[in-house]
């Protein structure tokens, strides 16, 4: 997705003219609206949702609310942007948006899809236990390769086509279903750069990192890249500019 859609920057003056009113009655005093940019990143679920939960048990801040066979997983308030359950679906319905807006001549929103790497997921071995197998059939109809049927009302699996995803077994309700799968790691899509010089030790990357990946001890800030999920809240709060994440480019 790549979207852009524009509007005039006389139509954005008359949308905030109500709550400006008062200057309008000061000689001298219009609304003007200056240049600036804007930009910020977003987290989508495609209604596409397996309702596998792997986002929701992957993710390092408890920020997606699980799936059930009636709803979709959704992305809490509390969602860092780390990207990890993007990098974690196994069927890509969750989406990373880039959104920008600029005022200039016009007002211009940007919105794309940033490409998001694609951890591996690999089934070991998964069993029905036909004694609690109810032949609801609620497990045919999220699998994403049509991996499972009915036979004699009870489900089947063809492992040569099951990818391990794990949807079968969470939305069956009578726990029928066990799975070993293999979920790779994180891939590594961004890398956190550190201006020492600018930092004025003023511990507001310490207060906000959500895994306690960053620490002042004397004054000096201590980086533990091996708890870093970069999810950009660092860079984001820091006041002068010294945490800044750099996007590194991949084979997709």
């Amino acid at each position: 997705m790549d979207i852009i859609f524009k509007k005039s920057k006389d139509a954005l003056k008359e949308d905030l003219q109500g709550r400006y009113m008062e200057l309008e009655a000061v000689e001298g005093q219009g609304l003007d609206v200056g240049k600036c940019e804007m930009k910020g990143k977003f987290i989508t679920i495609s209604p596409e949702c397996i309702r596998c939960n792997l986002c929701a048990e992957e993710c390092p801040v408890d920020a997606m609310a699980d799936a059930k066979s009636t709803r979709q997983a959704k992305v809490l308030e509390n969602c860092v942007k780390c990207e990890i359950c993007a990098q974690t679906c196994p069927i890509r319905c969750i989406n990373v948006v880039e959104s920008t807006a600029t005022i200039d001549e016009d007002v211009k929103y940007h919105l794309k899809d940033l490409k998001i790497p694609h951890r591996i997921l690999r089934m070991k071995n998964i069993k029905i236990d036909s004694e609690r197998c109810k032949g609801c059939g609620t497990c045919i109809r999220f699998c994403p390769t049509e991996a499972i049927r009915l036979e004699d009302e009870t489900a089947t699996i063809d492992t040569s086509i099951c990818i391990g995803c794990g949807a079968c077994a969470n939305v069956c309700e009578e726990g029928a279903i066990k799975l070993e799968r293999e979920l790779g790691p994180v891939i590594k899509t961004k890398e956190l750069l550190i201006d020492r010089e600018a930092c004025v030790a003023c511990q507001i990357c310490e207060e906000n990192c959500p895994t306690e990946a960053i620490r002042l001890e004397d004054e000096e800030l201590i980086f533990l890249e091996d708890k870093c999920i970069l999810c950009e809240v660092c860079s984001t709060k820091c006041p002068v500019g010294a945490l800044k994440l750099k996007r590194l480019s991949y084979e997709s």
